[in-house]
Parts: C-alpha cells; sequence; structure tokens
C-alpha cells in the first residue's frame, strides 16, 4: 500500500484528534495537510503509519494549541470552538459512538486543561491509544503520560457534561423547541428549558453579540421568542443541523450565507443551555458568510416599522 492511500485510510482519525484537541476546524484541517507533508516527505520506512500519523499530528495540535491560547487571553467576549457540522471524514455510525466527546461542553471543558493534558485525555479516554503510543506522541515518558491522564481526568471529572442517552427522546424535544422558536411561542420554549438555562452568544467582537450570558427559564424564552420570529421577517431561513454532535440549526440569510449556528444541550427533557456563533472567522468554513451587521441593521428597521403600525 502506498503512503498516499495508508495517509487517506487514516485521515478520519487524524483530523478527529486534531479538532478535539485545537477545537478549530481551520486548524485543524491545517495540521492533518502538515501531518501528510511529513510524512510524505519521510525518508524513512514507516513501520506503523498510524502511529507515526498519530504523533505528527499531536505534535503539530499541540503547537497550534499553544500559541492559540495567547490569542484566546485578549478574545472579545466568550470563546466557543468553531461550529462542526459533521466530521466530514468520518463515517456517521463512528461519528455517533464520539458525538459527546465532540460536543460544545465537552470541548469547552478541554479548555481547562494543558496543551499536554488535553493531548494525553483525547488520546487516551476518546480514542483508547494505549501509554506506550501516547509517551510517543507527546514526547514523554510512560509514567508522565499516566500522571497527566490521571490530572485530566481529576480535571474533568467534575464538569464532565452529560446528554440525554436516548436520542429520539432527545431530537423530539428538540423538534418541539425549533417549533415554539419559529412561531415566537414564549410559554412552549419556557416549559422546555431547564431553570438554570444559560444561553450565550460568540460574536468575537466581529458581529453583534450579547452583552452577558441571559440565564434563567423565563429571560432565555423572552428573548428567544422576541428575536428569532424576527430574524424570519428579514428572510433569514433556520435549517436543523447537528452541531457538534447535539441538536442544532444553522441560519442562512436570504442569499444562502451563513449568519450563525444554535446548538442545543438537552439533559433530563429539558434544554440546559443554548449557544449561539456568530463570529464569521468561526463560520466561514461552513460557505460563505452573511453580514451580521447588516441583518441586524434591518432587523431594528423591521422593529421600528412593527412599532409604529
Amino acid at each position: 500500500m502506498n503512503r498516499t492511500t495508508e495517509f487517506q485510510e487514516l485521515r478520519p482519525l487524524l483530523f478527529s484528534i486534531a479538532y478535539r484537541i485545537l477545537g478549530s476546524v481551520a486548524e485543524a484541517e491545517d495540521a492533518v495537510q502538515e501531518t501528510w507533508l511529513r510524512f510524505d516527505g519521510s525518508p524513512t520506512e514507516v513501520r506503523s503509519p498510524k502511529a507515526f500519523l498519530s504523533a505528527a499530528v499531536t505534535r503539530i495540535s499541540i503547537d497550534v494549541l499553544r500559541s492559540a491560547r495567547v490569542r484566546r487571553e485578549t478574545y472579545v467576549g466568550p470563546w466557543f470552538p468553531e461550529p462542526l457540522l459533521a466530521d466530514p471524514y468520518e463515517d456517521p455510525e463512528r461519528s455517533a459512538e464520539l458525538a459527546d466527546s465532540v460536543s460544545m461542553a465537552a470541548l469547552l471543558l478541554l479548555e481547562r486543561l494543558s496543551p499536554l493534558e488535553r493531548a494525553v485525555f483525547v488520546l487516551r479516554e476518546v480514542f483508547d491509544f494505549g501509554f506506550p503510543d501516547i509517551a510517543s506522541a507527546v514526547g514523554r515518558s510512560e509514567t508522565a503520560c499516566r500522571q497527566l491522564a490521571v490530572r485530566a481526568r481529576r480535571h474533568m471529572a467534575a464538569g464532565r457534561p452529560r446528554f440525554d442517552a436516548d436520542r429520539r427522546e432527545r431530537d423530539a424535544l428538540a423538534s418541539r423547541f425549533f417549533e415554539a422558536l419559529h412561531d415566537g411561542d414564549m410559554a412552549g420554549l419556557q416549559d422546555l428549558l431547564a431553570a438554570d438555562v444559560s444561553l450565550v452568544g460568540d460574536g468575537g467582537g466581529k458581529a453583534p453579540q450579547l452583552a452577558r450570558a441571559v440565564a434563567g427559564a423565563r429571560n432565555v424564552a423572552r428573548l428567544l421568542a422576541a428575536v428569532f420570529p424576527a430574524l424570519d421577517r428579514v428572510e433569514v431561513t433556520c435549517e436543523r443541523h447537528e452541531v457538534n454532535g447535539q441538536p442544532g440549526a444553522v441560519f442562512r440569510d436570504r442569499d444562502g450565507r451563513v449568519l450563525q449556528t444554535l446548538s442545543l444541550d438537552i439533559l433530563d427533557g429539558r434544554v440546559q443551555a443554548v449557544r449561539v456563533v456568530l463570529n464569521p472567522d468561526k463560520l466561514a468554513h461552513l460557505g460563505p458568510v452573511a453580514d451580521a451587521w447588516t441583518i441586524s441593521e434591518r432587523l431594528k428597521r423591521t422593529r421600528g416599522t412593527a412599532e409604529t403600525d
């Protein structure tokens, strides 16, 4: 088997590792491409392509994450991972198995770990790598990797996200949520929200966003019921999608450009969190991006017209 074929067969794994370490589709794609260049340019025989490629993509991702941490310290407002509608290389059944590990909640929890802890946790807990391979990948001893794994598990344990195990019930609740959202049904929305639900938006200073998180079922329902029906009046459409393995949607302007994504955390028959990504830099991999500021102005004009009627 030639190197190109070997690489393509392992590409789903490489992207999955890189995205979970980096939380960025674009950076994960770049890491995978750099891994290919190292693999293709290696002058020596590679006995285990999986071990070589996994180690390479892990090391590259750790280096990228270290530099990304500096940028995130000056990020405007809440930071969310880039939304992933579906792993572009992974088969649907495998993606479903790993859905919880790629959720927004899980990736945000991984942000609490150091780059090395994050890499070790992803390789061990998500992909079940043995410690010898992990040690090779991160350039530490097996003993050190075991210690890193213990620390990572300890950090993750308290805040580990949980989701409804029955996907049919989860998806049925999500359908009711989006129906109520479309209708502007505040009471219907409030009935689906947990008492301590939060609504958070990530605009990165490059799109209109909430000044702060909105908390509580009544407050979140009121805001959702006011804003989202108004989007329909300015010809913004809602397409249901799984976003990071959880129920969600992509909103597009009248020209089909991506305005934002929305994802839901659902547990115990209620929506626990609503996360909206509006930062155009984080949406570009989904296609052409809408001008959120222009749509915001249209919404204001529409609201003003409605009030004078």
